[in-house]
């Protein structure tokens, strides 16, 4: 009798597990996949249809000047207010257009962790002084991350982009205006449901979208061959295909995962300004999936609860900046030496910004 019941308490707690995670991925899908992925995808796959490759190859490629394209790529990514997951499409777009490995890697780092919605929510929320280190901490891990990526992977950059562009590379005309008008568009879709509907229901958002979505169909139709937009729509579906399974199946990982960590434990184990803790921090960030904005108000609840500054900083920044399914999709995208490096690497640095931080700045 004992045996069966707890086989039917076993069963239960697998069936919540389960329900855990068709949750987490119910919101997801309800809550980013209409308004922030798809415009996402649309962006990537018009960057690579739209864009001139031998442009992007000068100003962000291999060969491009590391400090230069290293700071244009950090210095946009302010202004898109992606995810995680929703920046996976921008950043392949950009690598597979032709940008070098630094650059798209910056880029998929510090929209996430540093942009410009994200920076104006945490101030209100978390104050000024959480909002500069943040800004400050995310621009010297891009550059650290620009860095390193460029440096490991360098003789596969000179293979990948080679030929005339990494010789002897021109600067050339970006884009067409009518295509500058149509990426704008699309960026503006992307932004739009975060930027002016930060309040209400959530369906708002979605009218803002949809009303975006109808004027770049409009003035795709208007501008574009059926051929260029059957381009466009095959580009983009391509970053459908590799990306969003993963995505899906890890949220549906998180979700389960969040229900058998105990909330208790972490908030013992994150207090103080010890490296464990701001390791612990970034680890939690690096797994769990924070919508970007989202991070805050879970970071002030943390604070409260007792939870150091310096690990409250790493998990600030690593909550969302990566996650699991970001994780697995990196490594689809880029290859799994890519995405195991980046992984590492931003695990390293997350952990000594909130050990500095922690002691030498909030202290």
């Amino acid at each position: 009798m004992n045996h069966l019941n707890r086989k039917g308490v076993d069963l239960m707690f697998i069936l919540e597990l389960i329900y855990a995670g068709l949750e987490a991925l119910k919101d997801y899908i309800a809550l980013h996949v209409v308004t922030c992925l798809i415009p996402a995808f649309l962006l990537a796959g018009a960057m690579v249809s739209f864009i001139s490759k031998e442009t992007i190859i000068y100003y962000l490629g291999a060969a491009a000047h590391k400090l230069k394209s290293f700071a244009l790529a950090s210095g946009g990514s302010f202004f898109v207010a992606a995810c995680s997951c929703t920046v996976i499409p921008v950043s392949s777009g950009l690598y597979y257009g032709g940008a070098g490995i630094g650059p798209a890697f910056i880029v998929l780092w510090v929209a996430p962790a540093a942009n410009i919605l994200a920076i104006i929510y945490t101030g209100a929320i978390l104050g000024s002084e959480m909002v500069i280190v943040r800004i400050l901490s995310a621009l010297a891990m891009a550059f650290v991350v620009g860095w390193v990526m460029s440096f490991v992977f360098r003789r596969e950059e000179a293979q990948r982009i080679g030929g005339a562009f990494s010789l002897n590379p021109k600067a050339g005309k970006v884009i067409t205006r009518k295509d500058l008008i149509l990426i704008l568009l699309v960026v503006a879709d992307l932004l739009a449901p975060n930027y002016l509907v930060q309040k209400g229901p959530y369906l708002h958002k979605v009218y803002v979208w949809a009303i975006g979505m109808i004027i770049v169909g409009i003035y795709a139709f208007k501008v574009k061959t059926w051929e260029e937009i059957r381009g466009w729509i095959g580009e983009t579906w391509w970053f459908v295909r590799i990306i969003l399974p993963l995505l899906l199946g890890g949220v549906f990982i998180v979700g389960i995962i969040g229900k058998l960590l105990p909330q208790q434990w972490v908030e013992n184990w994150l207090g103080g300004t010890g490296v464990f803790a701001s390791f612990l921090a970034t680890v939690i960030g690096q797994i769990m999936y924070f919508a970007t904005m989202t991070e805050a108000p879970f970071i002030h609840k943390m604070l409260g609860l007792g939870m150091g500054k310096g690990p409250a900083l790493a998990l600030l920044l690593t909550g969302p900046g990566m996650s699991l399914p970001n994780i697995l999709a990196i490594i689809r995208v880029f290859g799994l030496k890519k995405g195991a490096v980046y992984v590492l690497l931003i695990c390293a640095l997350g952990t000594f910004v909130g050990w500095f931080t922690g002691n030498f700045v909030f202290s």
